[in-house]
């Protein structure tokens, strides 16, 4: 191909991955987004890296948000993997153990620090994670570091565009995946997806089938095809509404986290 036929792509400078030196000197960025996925398998339809990719486009859309209204916001690289020990007997379910994952997080928000940028937020897209403790582990150090699940944040409107409660791979991840990256999704040639209905297996424990006694669960005994929620509902349109939903909330909070002072009080 000529370079006169050469696509056209448009820049996006929210992303640390496509900014040079000369323009991250030139940027005064105050904002650090750290999007984190997992490589898992996900029922029979869906790729191995669906928690990834979920981040890496939420983060993008989030960001390019807060970008195009002024925030000094930039996106770090999608880390790839995450907590998998629920995962181990399941093929290539690529396990980082917790406490490996928080030193290397520790890291990064050390370079972030050396850097000036005092504000991150880990943008979280795997179950399996959890950073609260590193949350609070870090609290009082020269940094404000936020978290956000971002398939918690919207249990309060979930019920009005789902049908199916969602927990792996279910309705709302596989919406988002025909809407986002559809040409990854696995169809029958009707169109059907290459899925089963994602129904998991109970303990023998009735306070552990209920929530008052937790466990870690073991995937390849709780589903079948590793799925845990039925997907069958699941549409495009259905994606980009939760996605709006998303996109709103947190661009919003990252020109308020932009603006805001960090100062004595902060952040009351």
């Amino acid at each position: 191909m000529s370079e006169t036929n050469q696509p056209t792509i448009d820049r996006r400078p929210w992303r640390l991955d496509e900014l040079s030196y000369e323009e991250v000197r030139q940027r005064n960025l105050q904002v650090a987004v750290i999007p984190l996925g997992a490589t898992e398998p996900h029922n029979l339809h869906l790729p191995y890296g669906t928690d990834a990719l979920e981040a890496s486009i939420i983060g993008d859309k989030v960001c390019e948000d807060a970008y195009r209204r002024g925030a000094k916001v930039v996106l770090l690289p999608t880390i790839p993997y995450g907590v998998q020990t629920n995962m181990r007997r399941l093929p290539l379910a690529i396990n980082v153990n917790p406490r490996t994952l928080d030193l290397f997080l520790i890291d990064i928000v050390g370079s972030l620090r050396n850097s000036g940028i005092e504000k991150i937020l880990l943008l979280n897209s795997h179950g399996g994670n959890d950073f609260k403790p590193l949350v609070r582990t870090l609290a009082g150090d020269d940094i404000q570091l936020f978290l956000c699940d971002w398939f918690r944040m919207v249990t309060d409107v979930y019920s009005s565009i789902f049908e199916q409660p969602e927990d792996h791979a279910g309705e709302m991840e596989t919406s988002i995946a025909l809407a986002y990256f559809p040409y990854l999704v696995g169809t029958h040639p009707d169109g059907t997806l290459r899925a089963d209905a994602g129904e998991t297996r109970p303990t023998r424990f009735e306070a552990v089938n209920r929530g008052w006694v937790q466990i870690t669960r073991r995937w390849d005994l709780l589903t079948t095809e590793t799925g845990s929620g039925n997907p069958h509902a699941a549409t495009a349109d259905k994606g980009r509404q939760v996605m709006n939903v998303i996109v709103q909330r947190l661009a919003d909070f990252l020109v308020e986290l932009d603006h805001a002072v960090l100062d004595d009080r902060f952040p009351f």
